[in-house]
């Protein structure tokens, strides 16, 4: 068995006082009393893994043997693959936390258990391994119907959700590169001689994805209502899958599944938005996670490495926008408020201006080292749906979301654009209506989604420039990588050395991804 296919149902397991509990109110203390044999014969039990896995989402450090300030699970691959791109400046290396997946400098990395290669594969795979075993008991698991489709389908989307993840870390984007290898596929609970699985095809890995994440909204439309907003309902299931369905080019299902997913939750203003970006309660967020003081990372944590007003990460690295994105905003849109143009960390103490300095995400209290995590937005969907129908030929339509979204911004923005054509590199402008709805993505969604994600998928490549334009530090501007050719492996992760260790099925000199950019 491969080592890194382990389980977590019991020693990250967390406890739920009974399955109807209120909405918000998740008893998330650790709990190892719980007996393996009893974990999926009903609905009540089943929640134990269940709030395990959730738990391990935005718990630091669980997946890793060291680097642990920079391994917090969901937030922190969202922050990895933001600081990848263009539009996410890091002012310098700081501690060196994140700089490393900044500057393109962990693929050869992957002999160690404590870099990004092992920390993500790790834990991608572990939330398989703990899903394929919810998903095991579907036919025999008592409760309410509604229970038991809680915790299946939630299963069934966790499932996707890794894998989807995994194959945009560690493969090429989906479209055009269906027949190159993904990553190993698992669907049935792993044992102490379960046999490590060859690498699946891209294709192979997306049927999967699809057939789950299916699955898992199916059940989920039958379900009870979330009942934590770290929870994966209806709602988010058909978010999560809009995010499959825009990165294979299904528009018609990126459109609907995002549609659908927006339908419980609404668009933030400017009090939602300009408080910090630190609560999961606002009307817009659809799903994220309660960082309670006892269970706080205190240093490793998402909010150490981005506010810059107190003594942390991130008043030693600065996080920062970048100029050229900043100046799309019109002066009276709410937005300019997350980014301080003005501040004194946007020169450096020898006068080189850098971008501006980022105030979106600011602790809740920073004596309890608390501020929740952020997940998933109304306004993702909103977007997504813009560029589905954009790409269908809808301008109309796609011009109307936009405005939706819009009028909470910026009371002066208009849109006549049309089109969908794009530049070659993300800064080559072509004025399409496409290219202004991924201009407003990339805005509303800086620090959040993962760049690089939506960078790849676009088939776009990218530079980095200093002070004549974006403000990039002259550290960062990863001249000796091939970020400008979209089929660059610059941005595909290398196989943990564990991996090939452990399992007998992948030979590391033809399956290990390429060292260097590999075109």
């Amino acid at each position: 068995m491969k080592k890194l296919y382990s389980i977590l149902i019991i020693t990250l397991a967390v406890a739920v006082t009974t399955v109807s509990c209120s909405k918000d109110a998740l008893e998330t203390s650790p709990t190892t009393a719980v007996s393996g044999d009893g974990l999926f014969t009903n609905a009540t039990a089943a929640m134990v893994p269940l709030n395990g896995i959730y738990r391990s989402m935005y718990t630091p450090g669980w997946s890793t043997t060291g680097n642990t300030h920079q391994c917090f699970g969901i937030t922190a691959y969202n922050l990895m693959a933001d600081v990848m791109g263009e539009d996410h400046i890091m002012s310098g290396q700081g501690s060196g936390w994140f700089w490393y997946d900044c500057t393109y400098n962990v693929k050869s990395r992957y002999t160690s258990g404590a870099w990004r290669p092992y920390d993500l594969w790790s834990a991608y795979y572990k939330w398989v391994a703990n899903a394929n075993y919810i998903i095991a008991a579907e036919e025999t698991m008592e409760g309410l119907p509604s229970d038991v489709n809680y915790v299946i389908g939630a299963g069934y989307v966790i499932r996707a959700y890794s894998y989807f993840m995994l194959i945009q870390s560690f493969a090429r984007t989906y479209k055009g590169h269906e027949s190159d290898p993904g990553v190993p596929l698992y669907t049935e609970p792993s044992a102490a001689g379960t046999e490590g699985q060859p690498r699946a095809t891209v294709q192979q890995v997306y049927d999967q994805i699809v057939a789950d994440i299916d699955k898992g909204v199916a059940l989920l439309k039958d379900a009870k209502p979330q009942m934590h907003k770290s929870h994966i309902d209806y709602y988010v299931a058909q978010g999560i899958a809009a995010r499959i369905y825009l990165t294979m080019e299904n528009w018609t299902k990126a459109r609907d599944a995002a549609a659908e997913a927006r339908k419980n939750s609404s668009i933030g203003d400017k009090a939602d938005l300009t408080a910090g970006m630190n609560s999961r309660t606002p009307k817009n967020v659809m799903w994220g996670a309660e960082i309670i003081a006892d269970q706080s990372g205190i240093y490793a944590s998402f909010l150490m490495h981005m506010d810059c007003k107190s003594p942390g990460y991130g008043n030693t690295a600065f996080k920062q926008i970048n100029k050229q994105l900043y100046a799309k905003m019109g002066p009276n849109d709410v937005r300019t408020d997350w980014w301080d143009p003005t501040h004194p960390n946007n020169i450096t103490d020898k006068g080189v201006e850098l971008g501006y300095q980022q105030l979106k995400f600011r602790w809740l209290d920073k004596s309890l080292y608390t501020g929740d995590y952020i997940w998933m937005r109304n306004e993702e969907m909103l977007l997504t749906q813009a560029e589905a129908e954009c790409r269908l030929g809808n301008d109309q339509a796609a011009r109307d979301l936009l405005m939706q979204l819009m009028a909470k911004r910026d009371p002066d923005y208009t849109v006549n654009k049309s089109g969908t054509a794009l530049g070659a590199l993300t800064s080559d402008e072509t004025g399409s209506l496409l290219e202004e709805i991924l201009i407003q993505r990339r805005i509303e969604l800086w620090g959040e989604y993962g760049r690089i994600y939506d960078i790849r998928r676009l088939k776009q490549g990218f530079t980095r420039t200093g002070t004549d334009g974006m403000g990039w530090p002259t550290a960062a501007l990863i001249t000796g990588r091939n970020t400008q050719n979209p089929e660059s492996y610059a941005w595909v992760l290398t196989i943990p050395q564990a991996e090939f260790d452990g399992n007998k099925n992948l030979d590391q000199s033809v399956d290990q991804n390429p060292m260097d950019d590999g075109v």
